[in-house]
């Protein structure tokens, strides 16, 4: 465009003044105020099916069409297809498990319970620890349900669901994870705790999605295919952190580490019955590599999904695992259950007590 730049810059604030002038009056902001949501709503008003605005460093596709019913799916009740949820029964806090009946495990801690919702594999319980309202929602397993999962959440906090249309202001959650794994360090133990501050994963999930990785993390990534050469088997993997403000809480009592995420139980995580694997050393290589502070702790087959789209999507989440298997000394817990219900006990009382 000719004028470079600072050309684009001034056709924008033209635009929004734009928008300001032609508003009705009860309606109009100050010339402080103008951002984008002053041309959202200006191209709403005026049925404008979408906008591209550019400004230097910066371009924003603000779609104005309502999300189709194929795409975002409510049913009968006003709740989203596969959660069954409606958004006034999403707390802000979000734990979520992967067995169905860790949902009631969960919340017979909590105060008291306002609702439950079920359908299919997704047990939702919403109540609350004393002022702190939280959602208790099952994913089963797999990083295939934590995409249905993860979106459903994201539509019900940040899309109106009779307009179909992204709501104005951006919600953030809370979404933390309380599952098992597998060790892949002697020195963490079965019955341990694991708190990851990365996850990898090898599921290609996030494949599907445009993203971008920071340089520290793509650091970590690109050390982890040199040592592993898991894409000679043709997996891309990919990388993406916990929130360091919840991370923060869960310190004392946690190993921490990079969590791998693989899309199966048994090859995908170096497991042989009959069949043999393509990489059998697998096991062996992921607890040998390590980037400056940072080594695989361990594996399981949801945190990679959850940390890459809660990013992507503007939520702040975290993984935390009882570790029920030690797949270095091939040891597995005679006490998981306790285990479990140790981490859930030490998860909602971090949660109340420093009021995350």
């Amino acid at each position: 465009m000719e004028g470079g730049p600072e050309r684009i810059r001034t056709a924008v604030e033209a635009f929004a003044e734009l928008c300001l002038a032609t508003r009705p009056r009860n309606l109009v902001e100050s010339s402080e105020d103008i951002h984008l949501r002053s041309i959202q709503t200006y191209c709403k008003e005026r049925n404008f099916t979408a906008v591209k605005i550019i400004i230097p460093n910066f371009v924003e596709n603000i779609t104005m069409s309502p999300i189709a019913p194929s795409e975002l799916i409510i049913n009968e009740r006003g709740g989203v297809y596969h959660l069954n949820l409606r958004p006034e029964e999403l707390a802000p806090t979000v734990i979520t498990v992967g067995d169905p009946d860790r949902v009631a495990a969960v919340s017979k801690y909590f105060d008291s319970i306002e609702c439950k919702q079920a359908h299919r594999e997704f047990i939702s319980h919403t109540g609350y620890i004393g002022l702190h309202r939280i959602t208790v929602v099952s994913t089963g397993i797999g990083t295939d349900n934590i995409d249905i999962v993860l979106n459903e959440l994201d539509a019900l906090a940040n899309i109106d669901l009779t307009t179909r249309m992204p709501r104005a202001e951006h919600r953030s959650l809370q979404i933390i994870r309380i599952g098992t794994a597998g060790s892949l360090q002697a020195a963490i133990p079965v019955d341990a705790f694991v708190a990851s501050t990365h996850a990898i994963g090898i599921d290609n999930l996030l494949l599907y999605y445009q993203r971008e990785t920071n340089a520290a993390d793509e650091e970590i990534l690109n050390a982890f295919i040199h040592h592993t050469h898991i894409n000679s088997i043709g997996i891309q993997p990919y990388i993406a952190p916990a929130s360091i403000s919840l991370l923060k809480h869960f310190v004392t009592d946690f190993h921490q580490g990079i969590t791998i995420t693989t899309p199966g139980f048994y090859g995908p995580q170096g497991r042989v019955l009959r069949l043999k694997t393509a990489h059998p050393t697998l096991i062996d290589t992921l607890t040998h590599f390590h980037y400056g502070n940072h080594r695989v702790a361990n594996f399981e087959m949801e945190t990679s999904a959850i940390y890459g789209l809660g990013k992507l999507l503007g939520h702040a989440c975290l993984s935390l695992s009882a570790i029920v298997a030690n797949r270095v000394v091939q040891q597995f817990s005679s006490q998981a259950n306790a285990t479990i219900d140790r981490l859930i006990q030490k998860t909602l009382q971090n949660l109340s007590e420093r009021n995350v």
